[in-house]
């Protein structure tokens, strides 16, 4: 649904949104820790409280635990987070239960430089009426280049073909991508494919398309395994979060590639809980409104290789502020690496995560 920027944000646009000593006050953030939170701090936090020094941001780590916790503080009556960065399936369970607040982007949301409203420059990554998108990140292939001779892969079906790639695959120990990648190699198309696994019989073919390589598989739940795999040469490839790879790419320098197809894009941004004061609530606009316009999504991808959520920020990433390269072509966002892309479907496997769990479970004990 377009909708158009108001009278109030288009005013808040061209004047200063600079708070006052006068009205000082504590700005509380829960994020993720480590380099996330640190890539966060130096695009978003640090040049909000210069630009208004009466405010002081608390950084919190308990992201991972934020459902639990913001449950509690609700039925405790005492909500002390006020801005919370999760997953986009946390985001959507927050919202369903009335633990985050229903956000109009339109105006909540800087428009983009040209003038597209936040709505359409989001886009499709406005997964909840609750969510505002901060990064895209993405399960996707690495392999290494010194074990795929002169015919490096090109096309995710190449994690089936065993004849031409021989070795072992790095998998993550659940059903979530492995279904859908398994779907997508055996012919369906990717439109298709969550209304194929939808079937008895769906599933039934995603496990007999895994069943082809489950003796070359190596199983992982931690997105760490396949990296240091991959750099010890112990497979040839296999699936990690974008971010790792890169890492393992072009910090630690192993003969390690990307493989980039049918991509399965999944996102992280932050929520406004429920129950907060009325007095917070303009403090808290003004920094959504600011982190997440098109320059400071552009901003954070210096310091991680994750892909601003943003269309309009694509084309503004830079240098990475420490390595000296450029970010763009390492972004999952990247035109040239985003050419097939699956966007993670949220409700879905939240229907259907307990009953395929337990299917995959017993499929892998066969």
């Amino acid at each position: 649904m377009k909708l158009r920027l108001t009278t109030v944000m288009a005013a808040a646009i061209g004047g200063s949104m600079a708070i006052t000593a006068a009205s000082a006050t504590d700005l509380t953030i829960v994020s993720w820790g480590g380099a996330y939170s640190a890539s966060q701090q130096k695009a978003y936090h640090d040049p909000f409280m210069a630009k208004n020094p009466g405010v002081q941001i608390l950084n919190d780590e308990s992201s991972a635990e934020a459902v639990a916790k913001l449950r509690a503080m609700n039925e405790a009556g005492n909500v002390t987070w006020d801005i919370v960065d999760v997953v986009a399936s946390d985001a959507i369970r927050l919202c369903d239960e009335g633990l985050a607040m229903e956000i109009n982007p339109d105006e909540w949301l800087a428009p983009a430089p040209d003038g597209t409203s936040a709505a359409d420059d989001f886009g499709d990554l406005l997964v909840s009426e609750c969510f505002i998108p901060q990064i895209v990140y993405s399960t996707t292939f690495g392999y290494r280049t010194d074990m795929v001779g002169d015919n490096p892969p090109t096309d995710i079906c190449a994690v089936f073909d065993t004849a031409t790639y021989p070795g072992k695959r790095s998998l993550e120990k659940r059903p979530i991508n492995n279904m859908e990648w398994a779907l997508i190699c055996d012919g369906v198309a990717a439109k298709d494919v969550y209304d194929v696994l939808s079937t008895d019989e769906g599933v039934d073919r995603a496990f007999a398309k895994l069943d082809t390589i489950k003796d070359d598989v190596i199983w992982w739940s931690a997105g760490a395994e396949t990296p240091q795999r991959l750099a010890d040469g112990e497979v040839v490839m296999g699936s990690t979060y974008n971010g790792r790879l890169f890492s393992v790419i072009e910090e630690e320098k192993q003969p390690v590639a990307m493989l980039w197809d049918w991509q399965v894009f999944d996102l992280d941004g932050w929520i406004i809980p429920t129950g907060l004061p009325e007095e917070k609530m303009q403090v808290i606009k003004d920094y959504i409104f600011f982190a997440t316009d098109t320059q400071r999504l552009a901003d954070q991808a210096k310091y991680i290789s994750y892909g601003p959520a943003r269309q309009s920020s694509a084309p503004l990433v830079g240098q990475h502020a420490e390595l000296g390269i450029d970010m763009g072509p390492h972004m999952p966002t990247d035109p040239n690496n985003a050419k097939n892309t699956l966007l993670y479907n949220y409700e879905w496997w939240a229907d259907n995560r307990d009953d395929l769990d337990a299917k995959f479970q017993a499929w892998l004990a066969k």
